[in-house]
């Protein structure tokens, strides 16, 4: 987890070096082409039969939604202050819990909801409307967190019945001619040291999401969010030496709160999952939330 935290964070870095250059669009489509590179070895370790589903639809739907998603977050980046984007970014989990009740009909009791509350607390922290240091940029990072938590919850869907290399080479691939569409209309071929920014994108952005997929099937989500969260001061750090960014303290407090009650959330959805699993062969009745 910690090594996929280092690449996402490498990966944020990478595209506000790029953004400098290209517009999001083709940003985007560069990160989905070479990250489609960096992850074609899996049909050698599977062979073709890696590409054969059932679900092709819900692949589709994933994939237009989690390209609207990169639109959103890569212009975040692009145009708000790295720590800022980055903190705004945590608030995903809370629109996933929000999600899973409607899109699922899991049950969410009041702690669990406390901490939804908590979390949107810090994203207003982060954001602060109606004050003069508000800017509408922060309404597209929120955006692409809300769209993010809708994509985890089909992933979450797809996971019943598909492998989950199956799941990430199919969405790479079908991330290319999606994010290649709108990425014509401003196309613009990269020059000098912008190539080696879009290909570390891509290539950061798919051994993270790998790191982080064999990070879950080894350890425990309560365990593993609290080490995501290092991506803020690796972002921090780049962010004051390569673009002057002082850390405000508005958001590392709205930061230190998302944090709070995501860690609550993994925390109480591990437990959960715990008693389910102890429960499950001498009862069928659905534990508590």
């Amino acid at each position: 987890m910690l090594g996929s935290t280092a690449f996402f964070a490498l990966m944020v870095i990478t595209i506000r070096l790029a953004s400098e250059s290209l517009h999001t669009f083709e940003i985007a489509f560069f990160r989905s082409f070479f990250g489609m590179l960096a992850a074609l070895p899996l049909l050698l370790k599977h062979g073709p039969g890696l590409l054969r589903t059932q679900q092709m639809p819900r692949y589709i739907v994933r994939c237009v939604l989690g390209t609207l998603s990169m639109f959103c977050g890569f212009w975040a980046i692009g145009h708000l202050p790295l720590a800022q984007a980055v903190s705004l970014s945590y608030s995903t989990p809370l629109f996933v819990t929000i999600a899973a009740v409607l899109w699922l009909g899991e049950q969410v009791r009041v702690r669990r909801w406390s901490a939804v509350i908590l979390g949107f607390i810090g994203v207003l922290v982060i954001v602060r409307p109606g004050t003069t240091e508000f800017s509408a940029a922060s309404l597209v990072a929120v955006s692409a967190a809300i769209i993010s938590g809708i994509v985890a919850i089909q992933i979450k869907q797809l996971a019943y019945t598909e492998p989950a290399d199956r799941i990430v080479i199919l969405t790479t691939i079908l991330w290319v001619p999606l994010s290649l569409l709108p990425a014509l209309w401003v196309w613009e071929w990269p020059h000098g040291i912008v190539w080696l920014w879009v290909v570390l994108a891509g290539v950061l952005g798919t051994g993270g999401h790998m790191l982080w997929t064999r990070a879950l099937k080894l350890g425990e989500v309560s365990a593993l969010i609290p080490i995501s969260f290092m991506q803020l001061p690796i972002v921090v750090v780049f962010g004051y030496f390569l673009f002057g960014e002082a850390l405000d303290r508005w958001t590392l407090l709205g930061a230190a709160i998302i944090f709070s009650a995501n860690g609550y959330i993994a925390h109480r959805e591990a437990s959960l999952a715990r008693r389910a699993a102890s429960t499950a062969p001498t009862s069928a009745a659905k534990p508590g939330n």
